[in-house]
């Protein structure tokens, strides 16, 4: 039928020529034939030649040479730079609601939210809690963010604060677990942020994420300070996790098994920390009564316990 015929017949034809890996040069002939209305071949008809060609080559930096003295060496981590003076609690609290107006997509929220995570750093525990009563809120698109900015604050206050969130029980639990494990990127943790969270590890509901992100805190903060088995904060963290080990990880039924895979990893995780319990990680590995998992569960929590607590003398042989 008339309607399965091609309607338009079209053809391009180039030449190229290239000179050192460069094009020099390239014509083009295309021709296009509307056949409806063609007879052997002619009928309605076009055609375009093009050509291009290569005049010269000019070479230019790709970059405008700078004064080496304008150049110095930095983190990748965000810079700011320090205004004048801190934002109070009531231009916090305004910051926060020009974040729920400003498109979340945009390039003013990315400048606002940051400007709030600095600013937090500068509050006080009294003025962090000042502006959780009056800013905890959500944003038409449900968003919180002072929600989201807390654990990028990074300070004892806001650590602190987050804590008494955690224990209050009135956020969701994702935006818990969110808490926990911030605390493993904290780059300058304090004893004080220790004796705040070490509370949680004793409540019989602890999570995964929280003791997990508790201890990672603790390793980073024996990282820094060598003598930490000495800080009161630290002993009370490790005594919580010795008393859940008992004298020898023994175990009644498969909730006391989960629970206690979970402390000796997070003994694990505490590293410089743990030396005080590696006696009683010896004995729980050496147990031959405890079920095998505990017992490769007590090994594997020397994984960061330094070499001069002499691991090998502490575990017999055959365990």
């Amino acid at each position: 039928s008339q309607s399965e015929q091609q309607i338009l017949s079209s053809k391009l034809e180039c030449v190229q020529s290239s000179k050192d890996g460069v094009l020099v040069e390239a014509k083009c002939t295309e021709s296009n034939l509307v056949t409806v209305f063609s007879q052997k071949g002619s009928g309605a008809k076009t055609q375009t030649q093009s050509s291009l060609k290569l005049f010269q080559v000019e070479m230019e930096t790709l970059y405008n040479k700078v004064d080496s003295d304008d150049l110095y060496v930095t983190s990748m981590l965000y810079e700011r730079e320090e205004t004048e003076r801190a934002f109070t609690g009531g231009e916090v609290t305004e910051l926060v609601w020009k974040l729920c107006l400003a498109h979340s997509a945009s390039f003013e929220a990315a400048n606002l939210f940051m400007t709030l995570v600095f600013e937090l750093r500068h509050l006080s525990l009294e003025a962090l809690k000042v502006l959780w009563q009056r800013s905890s809120f959500k944003c038409r698109d449900n968003w919180q963010p002072l929600m989201d900015a807390l654990p990028s604050c990074a300070t004892e206050a806001c650590v602190v604060l987050m804590k008494e969130i955690i224990a209050s029980g009135e956020v969701e639990e994702d935006k818990v677990e969110y808490f926990f494990w911030s605390f493993s990127f904290i780059p300058k943790p304090t004893s004080g942020m220790i004796e705040s969270l070490a509370s949680l590890l004793k409540s019989p509901g602890a999570s995964q994420s929280c003791f997990l992100g508790v201890t990672a805190l603790l390793h980073r903060f024996c990282s820094a300070y060598k003598s930490c088995d000495g800080v009161p904060a630290v002993q009370s963290v490790m005594r919580t996790l010795g008393k859940i080990l008992g004298g020898n990880c023994t175990v009644q039924d498969s909730e006391r098994l989960s629970k206690m895979q979970l402390v000796l990893k997070a003994i694990g995780n505490a590293g410089l920390a743990a030396a005080s319990l590696a006696p009683v990680l010896s004995l729980c590995a050496s147990l031959k009564s405890n079920p095998m998992e505990i017992r490769l569960a007590a090994v594997q929590a020397f994984r960061r316990i330094p070499c001069s607590v002499r691991v090998g003398d502490l575990l017999p042989a055959g365990a």
